[in-house]
């Protein structure tokens, strides 16, 4: 992709196509809204770098090891944090977080979230 820079806008873009996304297992769902959309901004030729927004409605997930390094921003919603030990961090609209490749977590949308993701494989 020859790009050098581009805007990635939080709401819904007109001019990137929005796709139905599969990260989340049917089962992991914590209602019957199991909404889960992605808005791909950028992806390398390899696909080891992705940058968009990702939406999902509310569910829980343990993750044995996080497959990437990503780096998030939160534009609506809400997402709590559990590591191995135990210590919980909750992030909200406005919050900016990192999780490295391997990390051991419980993921917990509690509420839709939206955010704008940087992903390097």
């Amino acid at each position: 992709m020859n790009v050098t820079f581009m805007r990635i806008l939080p709401g819904k873009d007109s001019s990137v196509e929005i796709d139905p996304s599969s990260m989340v297992k049917a089962e992991a769902f914590t209602s019957d809204d199991q909404t889960e959309l992605d808005q791909s901004y950028f992806a390398s030729d390899d696909k080891n770098v992705l940058a968009g927004v990702w939406e999902c409605a509310p569910c829980k997930e343990e993750i044995d090891s996080y497959p990437v390094h990503e780096m998030m921003t939160i534009i609506s919603g809400s997402v709590t944090l559990t590591d191995k030990k135990g210590k919980s961090e909750t992030f909200i609209a406005g919050d900016v977080f990192f999780i490295p490749k391997g990390t051991q977590c419980t993921w917990h949308i509690t509420e839709t979230l939206r955010k704008i993701y940087m992903i390097a494989g």
